[in-house]
């Protein structure tokens, strides 16, 4: 999902560069957008992580 973000954000920047506004703001707050979900998701995965422990496989 990062990855999705970073490229989102790196569309953005250049259709900003090529004069596309609003493409350029379209992509930039899908890559926000996706960014958050992505902290959000690190944060629960690590949450659950601390609650359940490390499984003994």
């Amino acid at each position: 999902m990062l990855g999705w973000a970073l490229t989102f954000f790196v569309l953005a920047i250049v259709a900003a560069l090529l004069g596309f506004g609003g493409i350029a703001g379209t992509a930039a707050g899908i890559a926000q957008f996706l960014f958050f979900v992505f902290l959000v998701l690190l944060v629960l995965t690590f949450v659950m992580r601390a609650i359940r422990g490390r499984g003994v496989t």
